[in-house]
């Protein structure tokens, strides 16, 4: 019966083979689909965030707000030789109210994924702390969405500090 059936015997699974070093069903050879590389100069560095409580506070208390339809954006320039490095860092502020920790989570990784795609709209704006705040509809939001999104509030802040 084991054999018919397709269930393990000797820990090898019947009708499965071995491809690229990884145990595949037969029925089904090829198990991943191949990624795309990703851009040059799209990623997020440890560097580019913002981790620091007291820099999420500084942030609250004396920057700027912009506000849009499924988030609140605050901004603030980076204060003078603060950092060796000016660059602009992003952080993300996702509270319990906005759901369990797997929905925070979710939220979080959209988030920073489209900052990722996002943030050489900064570039022209100098030493910025930014801290995203986003709202429960982000969640079920379309991705392409919250890019858009995402893409106008960083847009809206470079244009507004580099008239400044």
């Amino acid at each position: 019966m084991p054999e018919e059936a397709g269930l393990s015997t000797g820990g090898w699974v019947l009708g499965s083979a071995v491809q690229n070093g990884e145990l595949v069903n037969a029925d089904f050879p090829e198990r991943s689909v191949p990624q795309p590389a990703a851009k040059a100069g799209a990623s997020f560095p440890r560097a580019a965030r913002l981790l620091k409580h007291s820099d999420f506070e500084r942030v609250y208390k004396q920057g700027r707000r912009h506000f849009s339809s499924h988030m609140t954006v605050f901004y603030l320039r980076q204060a003078e030789g603060a950092l060796p490095k000016k660059s602009a860092r992003v952080g993300f502020t996702v509270g319990r109210v906005l759901g369990g920790a797997v929905e925070r989570n979710r939220i979080k990784r959209r988030l920073r994924e489209a900052v990722r795609q996002r943030r050489a709209l900064l570039a022209d704006a100098g030493a910025v702390d930014v801290v995203i705040n986003p709202k429960k509809a982000v969640l079920t939001l379309e991705f392409s969405l919250v890019l858009e999104e995402v893409g106008r509030a960083l847009e809206a802040i470079a244009k507004k500090l580099v008239e400044k």
